[in-house]
């Protein structure tokens, strides 16, 4: 036996560091590994590379530089979002009347300031950790990357769009939703990726074999949890139609168009309603799927569909906008028909889109702004959760199914999720399968089935386990059918939403930066 290790294992030497390759090299492989990383989530659903590719970055920062890893950090960001929200000069251009070259400009300025995050996740890695041993990869860089997206998904209202969490809701790492969320999804996910990178930097057997072990247990422990069920059925099931009215955003909000709307949205549902061989409980219409505001049509049409809804002994949640004449705001909101009506109103808006942040000061940008700007206004946090078959639902409409910390403020009450939208907004992007991913995160991490109705697709039905029960086609009208459990208790998430992960990652943080100069890396 040599006794340069114990075990007899020689230690071999270290592998060649970064930073001996050409700088444009590293750079332009930092930008590729970004841009490769899309294809991690859906549709792509390459959940692997959410691996490789942070590895990839990891094993590229380099020593005692931490200006340099800004830059190859931010060139990874520029690479992951510019190709994975892509989309977004879709909404601005086709449907907003943005010129081409201004959408491109807004979102060209959108993936720059996105980029920010990972630069500054890789900035945070190696001022932690400033040599390149374990406690840059298994606690500097996990903890700054989900501190970095935490801040994205909270800094200025939030944008936490394509976190690393996502990838993993068909593998082991799912068994961690319920109990960490997301974010703790990510942290694992990092920490695997951080062993990666510390297994190719690292050549010490020893270590090797600990970080092969450590791998082995979080994914194992993920599968085990898999197992657990954290909420129990309550109730009689109930047979939901979801109506998929594929009304082209460009004629959406066209008068012209307004019968034609309402008359496919109410046929198809009385399809639904005349079934011989089902009694349908609940319909679902996307989000403003009327396009009227509610005082407008509700001695018309909304009487005779209350009238329609009774009488078939079902109920309906729609989307409309809601005018409050008294205080002159409006409100994207969902209503209940069937009973009395009731409302949930939209709470998290979409700056820039559904309003103007700090209006005060930037109103005069309205008029030079290349944004199609609304003006609505966002209900209040304590609103009553709608009824359904005497079970209370938790209501979200579009974007804010992506905020799994402000859902879980319906919870434990509500007893099924519905999530209602209009993705028409993004075309055919990525963006409708990266927003359905999305929702299944939401529904598993909140042990609930997931209702989601929208407008051009994709129109689906979600279990408590994030597992997809039905699912429609996108761009063609569709009705989505489905038999859903309504489920009481509580997933640790729902009690404690993200404070054990951002505590985990402080104390990572901490302990970096504690043992930053005491680790000395064997030569």
């Amino acid at each position: 036996m040599s006794p340069a290790e114990p075990g007899g294992a020689a230690a071999r030497p270290a592998a060649p560091a970064p930073g001996m390759l050409p700088p444009w090299l590293g750079s332009l492989l930092a930008l590729a590994a970004g841009a490769g990383l899309p294809l991690a989530f859906a549709p792509f659903d390459v959940s692997v590379l959410a691996i490789i590719l942070p590895a990839l970055l990891l094993v590229l920062l380099p020593e005692r530089r931490p200006r340099r890893a800004l830059g190859l950090g931010y060139l990874f960001g520029l690479g992951w979002f510019g190709l994975g929200v892509s989309w977004v000069h879709i909404s601005i251009h086709e449907f907003g009347g943005t010129p081409l070259a201004a959408a491109l400009l807004v979102a060209a300025l959108l993936v720059a300031f996105l980029a920010l995050f990972p630069a500054l996740a890789a900035w945070l890695t190696v001022r932690l950790a400033p040599t390149a041993g374990w406690p840059r990869y298994l606690l500097a860089a996990p903890a700054a990357w989900v501190l970095a997206e935490w801040l994205r998904g909270w800094l200025f209202t939030g944008f936490p769009w394509l976190l690393a969490g996502y990838t993993q809701l068909d593998s082991p790492l799912a068994g961690f939703a319920p109990v960490l969320g997301v974010y703790g999804v990510g942290l694992l996910l990092l920490l695997t990726a951080g062993a990666l990178a510390a297994g190719i930097r690292i050549r010490r057997n020893g270590l090797r074999v600990g970080l092969l072990f450590l791998v082995m247990t979080l994914w194992l422990g993920g599968a085990l949890l898999q197992r657990q069920d954290w909420t129990r059925p309550t109730g009689a099931a109930l047979e939901v139609s979801l109506i998929q009215g594929n009304i082209a955003q460009d004629r959406k909000w066209q008068e012209a168009w307004q019968r034609a709307t309402l008359a496919r949205y109410l046929g198809l549902s009385r399809q639904e309603w005349g079934d011989p061989e089902r009694q349908v409980d609940l319909v679902i219409w996307p989000e403003t799927a009327i396009p009227a505001f509610y005082h407008q049509i509700e001695d018309g049409f909304l009487r005779q569909l209350r009238r329609e809804t009774r009488q078939a002994g079902s109920e309906l949640l729609v989307g409309i906008p809601v005018l409050d004449r008294e205080h002159w705001a409006y409100y994207n909101a969902v209503m209940r028909v069937g009973g009395e009506d009731s409302f949930y109103f939209k709470r998290h808006l979409v700056p820039f889109g559904e309003y103007l942040p700090l209006r005060d000061w930037l109103g005069t940008l309205l008029q030079v702004m290349p944004l199609p700007v609304a003006d609505f206004s966002a209900g209040t946090a304590d609103q009553t959760l709608l009824q359904v078959r005497g079970h209370p639902v938790g209501v979200s409409i579009c974007y804010e199914v992506i905020f799994g910390a402000e859902l879980i403020a319906a919870l434990p009450e509500a007893r099924l999720l519905v999530n209602v939208s209009n993705d028409a907004w993004f075309g055919d992007s990525l963006a409708p399968h990266q927003h359905l991913q999305m929702a299944r995160m939401r529904a598993l991490e909140t042990g609930r089935e997931l209702l989601r109705a929208t407008n051009t697709g994709i129109s689906a039905v979600i279990d408590h386990r994030g597992g997809l029960r039905a699912r429609g086609p996108q761009f063609e009208v569709a009705v989505v059918r489905a038999r859903v459990q309504p489920r009481e208790g509580a997933t640790p998430y729902v009690q404690r939403g993200d404070l054990p992960v951002l505590l985990l990652v402080a104390g990572m943080l901490l302990l970096g930066y504690a043992v930053r100069y005491r680790y000395k890396p064997e030569q």
